[in-house]
């Protein structure tokens, strides 16, 4: 679940105000966003957070309000090729399954479980929330349920009944290690003849450390933040290095390069861009950084800059596997020339590689 979203539900206690929690649990065809998209809806209309825009967004919106007279969760199913959708202009052609949970402004119980799994995220460790979206109507009173499952093996919640908690333990190995959340449903199981679990790994926001504050970066941060990533901005020059310079960063570091590097931990929501000023630079970066279990490792150049990196790196024994994984020359190829472009053509590479997109990788190096 996004973070943000989670924050938001955090304050209802003081808002005093209820909310309905849409949450896109199956998708087939073409749909704009994908199982794991959310957003809350007020009483009064408002929303926060987007399943996709357009009349299907719309159409969802009034089914929450729906939930929030009735104060009972729902699924719902979204036909985005009916007729209706083809008057509005939309381009999806798919079908969209969501479902609409309660959430109570005095509900404790559901902001503790939330509260544990958000901090849980903020550790940087892998928790996985686990809510009740489909139960037979004898036990309609679970819909909605969470429990929060931790890699240390404790637990925050329950289900509300043993048998279904049985089943989320049973299932929730699978899921933990996955980045994508998924629905999962069994019939015929003892005293529950149909049940639907809805798994969420904790996906933490991706950061995207930026070696380099020159004029590349600027426009970089801005886009990165735009669309929800993390960023770090290390110069060795305290002019460049300076909040006033990028005011969007999360940190902006006045550091050499090798030091920083030194003391860095990548992981699997680490992208290491490297558009540092000279080839000196990029060459202590890439050798700091070749080894580290990053996402991705750009780092810019002409392909005359970029050989004659790898050549030396090869000399110090670097294998040449390992190498070919980097993202060299940087971005996709949108012949791009300016500073800006060059920040757009690098961001569409990382959510392409952030978000399993199609577009292959090209080995230049």
């Amino acid at each position: 679940m996004e973070s943000a979203i989670i924050e938001k539900l955090l304050l209802l206690g003081k808002t005093g105000e209820d909310a309905a929690l849409v949450t896109v649990t199956r998708t087939s065809g073409s749909t704009p966003r994908s199982p794991g998209a959310k957003m809350l809806v007020f009483k009064d209309g408002r929303v926060y957070g987007t399943i996709g825009g357009g009349c299907g967004e719309a159409e969802v919106v009034r089914e929450a309000l729906g939930v929030l007279d009735t104060k009972v969760p729902k699924k719902y199913y979204l036909d985005m090729t009916n007729d209706v959708a083809a008057d509005e202009g939309m381009v999806c052609g798919g079908n969209m399954e969501v479902f609409i949970d309660f959430f109570d402004c005095s509900d404790n119980e559901s902001r503790q479980v939330l509260a544990a799994y958000l901090d849980s995220l903020q550790k940087k460790e892998n928790p996985l929330l686990v809510t009740i979206a489909g139960v037979e109507d004898k036990k309609k009173f679970l819909l909605g349920r969470k429990m929060v499952f931790f890699q240390s093996g404790s637990e925050s919640g329950d289900l509300g009944c043993a048998e279904i908690t049985r089943h989320a333990r049973a299932l929730a190995g699978q899921f933990r290690a996955a980045r994508k959340p998924g629905l999962v449903a069994l019939t015929g199981q003892n005293e529950i003849q149909h049940l639907e679990l809805l798994f969420e790994p904790g996906v933490l926001t991706p950061q995207i450390i930026i070696l380099g504050g020159g004029h590349i970066a600027i426009p970089l941060v801005k886009m990165a933040s735009i669309l929800g990533y993390s960023t770090v901005v290390v110069d060795d020059r305290p002019s460049f290095a300076s909040v006033a310079r990028f005011p969007e960063a999360d940190q902006v570091i006045c550091s050499d390069f090798g030091s920083f590097l030194k003391g860095l931990e990548a992981g699997a929501q680490t992208f290491i861009v490297i558009v540092t000023r000279g080839h000196r630079h990029d060459l202590e970066c890439l050798r700091e950084t070749i080894n580290q279990p990053a996402a991705y490792i750009g780092m810019i150049g002409s392909l005359r800059k970029v050989k004659g990196v790898v050549k030396q790196l090869e000399l110090e024994g670097v294998p040449g596997e390992r190498l070919r994984e980097v993202y060299s020359p940087i971005g996709l190829d949108i012949g791009a020339e300016t500073p800006e472009e060059i920040a757009v053509s690098i961001m569409a590479e990382i959510v392409n590689v952030w978000r399993g997109g199609k577009i292959p990788k090209k080995y230049n190096i």
